[in-house]
């Protein structure tokens, strides 16, 4: 299917040669309007710009989804089609759900293309495996089961599960108020989340546990603490109105009873919050996006931090960073920054992922750090667009900005493609032009309450 969109009709857009079979594409790269000028004086305006990244990234989770699910894939290289091809992410389908709401919204589909995949989406998740209702990292897009992310990962998954919940209650709030079959949509998605037991991850100790096996139990032990990335998974915890965990829980666990706090400045702002071992700089700007792709963080504020606050400073930090350049990698700067989680280019020249932050540099710039980041660092994220626009011959394949760059190394690109890199783009991205994902979640009822269990203080 091709997407809708007016603002191509004067544009050469992505030409299919050829469908072999499943997402075998072979594409044409595709031609823009040149934005050669500087910074100051570009050919295409900013708004433009904006709808081109969200409609290309959208590819991502529409032409190149898993066939038989209809989910997201965790990853698609347009060099390899064949890799990983049925293997559909928890997480990535969540952001998948969400990017399908921006693109009906966007006119990148219709309404009715975009409520049959949900519907296909919806399916898959009733049939596939789930593990005292939390999903796992991976599960087979033709089969429904499980598959293993680690010896010990085979099981349910709190985090991924966390992620995926987003995309379900901004799907049912979506649709609750649609047509018969709409509705019906709605409620399923409303069931689906409501019957992960996030009170079993407790081990009945106060904290959450990222995993738990059938074969291995909790032998993995991994407590979710912040400051990461996990804060949504304590939300929809207590959200639950069935299995439901107490303020107590998220008070030792995410909040170590205060000790998630910290004092340090860098660049003028305070870090505000402890990051896991990246107390100076602080982490992967991807800390900054996963849980506020529908969780809004506008006014949100618990006893220890304001997390507006938190992720403005820390998109802040990570952009001043590469300014000040310490270790002067070619083209960092105010218009080349961005570090985060992503494909990254290993010692040897070969492909590898890495975790990229201010004290893990190598060099490695990942798109979706500054785009993601536009809600936090409007100007700074758009200087960045403009970059990496501009680079488009290098930089923009079939399903929008490639994962990771390197100027450093003769322009080293990772043309490839990962769901949770992508979807956090055209969520964030979203949620600074309309506040649309942020809208619809922070209106759930449910949601509501866990937030109100856990003394929060949000935008009402």
């Amino acid at each position: 299917m091709t997407i809708k969109n007016s603002l191509f009709t004067t544009l050469l857009i992505l030409v299919i040669i050829s469908c072999k079979s499943g997402d075998d594409y072979e594409y044409t790269p595709i031609e823009f309007p040149t934005d050669d000028d500087p910074i100051s004086t570009p050919t295409i305006t900013d708004e433009e710009l904006l709808d081109i990244t969200q409609a290309e990234t959208f590819k991502y989770f529409w032409d190149f989804a898993e066939v038989n699910s209809g989910a997201a894939r965790e990853r698609y290289h347009p060099n390899d089609p064949n890799n990983s091809k049925n293997t559909v992410t928890t997480g990535g389908t969540g952001f998948g759900i969400m990017a399908l709401i921006v693109g009906i919204e966007r006119g990148f589909i219709t309404r009715e293309q975009g409520v049959e995949r949900f519907a296909k989406i919806l399916s898959f998740l009733e049939k596939a495996d789930r593990f005292h209702g939390a999903w796992p990292h991976w599960i087979n897009g033709e089969t429904a089961k499980v598959i293993p992310f680690s010896d010990l990962d085979n099981g349910g998954d709190l985090v991924e599960t966390a992620f995926l919940t987003q995309g379900l209650i901004c799907l049912k709030e979506y649709l609750k108020n649609g047509t018969d079959t709409e509705k019906a949509l709605a409620v399923k998605a409303d069931e689906l989340w409501k019957g992960v037991e996030w009170d079993w991850y407790t081990k009945n100790e106060d904290t959450l546990y990222w995993h738990w096996s059938p074969n291995n139990d909790f032998a993995i032990n991994l407590e979710l603490k912040g400051y990461n990335e996990v804060l949504i998974a304590y939300v929809l915890a207590a959200a639950s109105p069935d299995y439901s965990i107490s303020k107590k829980v998220y008070t030792n666990g995410w909040a170590s009873n205060g000790g998630i706090t910290s004092s340090n400045t860098k660049y003028g702002f305070p870090l505000l919050a402890k990051h896991a071992d990246n107390q100076e700089y602080g982490g992967p700007l991807f800390w900054a996006h996963y849980s506020y792709l529908a969780l809004n963080p506008k006014g949100l504020s618990d006893e220890y931090l304001n997390y507006w606050n938190v992720n403005t400073n820390h998109a802040r930090i990570n952009y001043n960073y590469s300014i000040e350049n310490p270790k002067q990698f070619t083209d960092y700067g105010k218009d080349c920054w961005g570090l985060t989680a992503s494909y990254t280019r290993n010692a040897d020249g070969t492909i590898g992922y890495n975790a990229h932050s201010p004290s893990n540099d190598t060099g490695v710039i990942s798109p979706t750090a500054a785009i993601s980041s536009f809600p936090y660092t409007p100007t700074e994220s758009m200087q960045a667009l403009h970059y990496f626009y501009k680079n488009k011959d290098k930089l923009l394949g079939p399903a929008g900005f490639y994962d990771a760059f390197s100027p450093e190394y003769n322009f080293w690109v990772a043309e490839q493609y990962l769901a949770i890199d992508q979807g956090p783009i055209i969520l964030m991205v979203e949620n600074y032009r309309t506040g649309l994902l942020w809208n619809l979640f922070m209106q759930n009822t449910d949601v509501k309450n866990g937030l109100d269990k856990l003394d929060f203080n949000y935008a009402k």
